[in-house]
């Protein structure tokens, strides 16, 4: 009974010990200057990984454990920069085409030779941002890009999360700009729904998601609104009468298809998937403690 109660003792004691010894990770964040790359370096950071900075321009990455410099449309510049790393997590994306780059040079390409260079290096695991209803948006050449870069992800030889976020915080403030304006225009009767989510929020749920080993997570934050609600929501902010203008619907559909052949590439792209976007519930599991009334009161007092 003794040696028993001994033998005991000593494995109560050593347990903590075991339980203590972890292995450093390492992960590669490309896309890590842009809103959501701050906020995953700053998540994988504080989660106690290595963290690796992929950026284009250094100066402009957030505090990581290195900084690389290369871009990801240039193949040769990701040559064994993947060496020791578990997990490659790609936030790249372009909203806007500019610098004779395309959705497909960057959205689709860029992520393709990250994709190769981590499959070449032996990296376990690789996770994509892409857009909740990708695949039911095609007709929109950002989107497409994304979708087609997914499909590959899907058929390589690589444990894979795919994200798909509902919409971020940032992009409701066109709500706010509307109604500081003095109305709000809204397509069909305004109650499609979306539950959009603070980047800080999304950077939790995808690094939850991802050491789960979650194929596809669909999210979005803790409230669901309506587009009239957002509207409302908007003028209230701004302690303003709501004022809200109903457009058939049809005419949301005909711009769609109008605006890549009369406005520029650097401008059709975002508000095409906007139009896009406004015609669909965009709906993604509950997840975070940001609220978005929060976000618009912390908006226009920065004004």
């Amino acid at each position: 009974r003794s040696l028993r109660k001994e033998l005991c003792s000593c494995a109560h004691k050593t347990t903590p010990l075991i339980s203590n010894i972890m292995t450093t990770q390492t992960v590669l964040v490309a896309g890590a200057t842009g809103y959501l790359g701050n906020f995953l370096v700053a998540e994988y950071m504080k989660r106690g990984w290595v963290v690796v900075a992929l950026a284009r321009d250094p100066q402009r990455a957030p505090a990581a454990s290195k900084i690389l410099e290369a871009e990801a449309t240039k193949p040769e510049e990701l040559e064994n920069i993947m060496n020791g790393v578990d997990l490659v997590v790609s936030a790249l994306g372009i909203t806007r085409q500019r610098d004779g780059l395309t959705y497909r040079d960057v959205d689709y390409q860029g992520n393709m030779n990250l994709l190769n260079e981590a499959v070449r290096t032996g990296v376990k695991k690789f996770a994509y941002f892409h857009v909740l209803h990708g695949d039911q948006m095609r007709s929109v050449a950002m989107v497409d890009a994304k979708q087609a870069f997914v499909d590959e992800l899907l058929k390589a030889d690589i444990e894979s999360t795919v994200i798909c976020p509902s919409g971020f915080f940032s992009d409701m403030k066109d709500f706010l700009d509307m109604a500081q304006e003095g109305r709000v225009l809204l397509f069909g009767n305004g109650e499609k729904q979306i539950n959009p989510i603070h980047g800080a929020d999304l950077a939790v749920a995808a690094a939850d998601a991802i050491a789960k080993g979650v194929d596809t997570l669909r999210v979005g934050g803790p409230d669901t609104f309506t587009h009239k609600q957002l509207a409302e929501l908007a003028f209230e902010t701004l302690n303003k009468e709501p004022k809200i203008s109903y457009v058939w619907d049809g005419i949301r559909v005909m711009l769609a298809a109008l605006v890549p052949w009369v406005t520029p590439a650097s401008v059709s792209g975002p508000v095409q998937f906007f139009l896009k976007a406004m015609g669909m519930d965009m709906v993604g599991d509950s997840s975070g403690s940001h609220h978005l009334r929060d976000h618009f009161t912390e908006t226009v007092a920065a004004k």
